[in-house]
């Protein structure tokens, strides 16, 4: 088992290599050229950006802790470790960054076992580098950072996601949607769930909601918003939201009331 000092310098080394690949990441979008992107899927795009950012923080990851295995979004390593793994996604954020919208970032998370313990999200151009470690609180550039301390709906705003494939729930999320504009001060969809969950922790917002997103979209941010005070749970209330597909995070004290709108849309599975 790691101890917290080891811990505390894999978290210094991990804030340095997100930064590392952060800049990297922005100085390629100065000269991208639209035609290298590939599709995965149906609007699921990836680039050589991807690639090659994944490819340098698995490098520089297994230097650090050899023993720790990956899960990643492009597949750069899928070396599974017997304690801890690396939950990376290189680019959150693949579409903005295509098309030049400046929301994007570096999300690594550390598991021990099925628990996140330590969590980076470096969101690269206001170069805000969101991080924390189990049991430690979470920072936004060295300072401390904590959760909004609105009580209610009605003085909350709210981030989300958009389905971009699979529309068969679609319904759901607009009925949703349309719910929560009437008791809120209103949505945000940035398109990048790991700065969604950091600004929930920051303050910025007070919960986020999605639904059909990887473990490595949400694991970092997680701890982050964990750390600052806040509460992450299912849409049915329950813990399976690092790889149960669907997550909501928020301030805490407006999560009953905010579960309860999505209950009415999504309480029948």
């Amino acid at each position: 088992m790691l101890t917290k000092e080891t811990l505390a310098q894999l978290l210094e080394e991990t804030q340095q290599i997100a930064k590392e690949v952060g800049s990297f990441i922005r100085k390629e979008r100065q000269h991208f050229d639209v035609d290298k992107v590939e599709h995965k899927g149906f609007n699921d795009l990836v680039s050589y950006v991807d690639k090659e950012a994944e490819r340098m923080i698995v490098e520089r990851l297994s230097a650090i802790l050899p023993e720790a295995g990956f899960i990643t979004e492009e597949g750069t390593n899928v070396t599974r470790g017997e304690k801890y793994n690396w939950v990376i996604d290189p680019l959150d954020g693949t579409t903005n960054f295509i098309h030049g919208i400046p929301v994007f970032s570096v999300s690594i998370a550390l598991m021990e076992d099925k628990e996140v313990i330590m969590g980076v999200v470096y969101e690269v151009n206001r170069h805000e580098c969101f991080y924390a470690l189990k049991g430690s609180g979470a920072f936004c550039n060295d300072t401390r950072i904590h959760v909004s301390k609105a009580s209610n709906l009605a003085d909350s705003l709210i981030s989300t996601g958009f389905p971009y494939y699979n529309f068969e729930l679609i319904d759901r999320y607009l009925n949703s949607m349309k719910s929560l504009m009437q008791k809120t001060h209103g949505l945000r969809r940035l398109g990048s769930a790991a700065v969604d969950l950091c600004y929930v922790a920051t303050g910025r917002t007070e919960g986020f909601f999605e639904y059909n997103l990887n473990s490595y979209d949400v694991a970092a941010g997680v701890i982050i918003v964990q750390e600052a005070g806040g509460k992450v749970t299912d849409f049915a209330g329950g813990e399976d939201y690092i790889f149960g597909r669907n997550i909501v995070a928020s301030n805490g004290a407006i999560h009953a009331e905010f579960l309860g709108v999505l209950d009415e849309f999504w309480g029948k599975g």
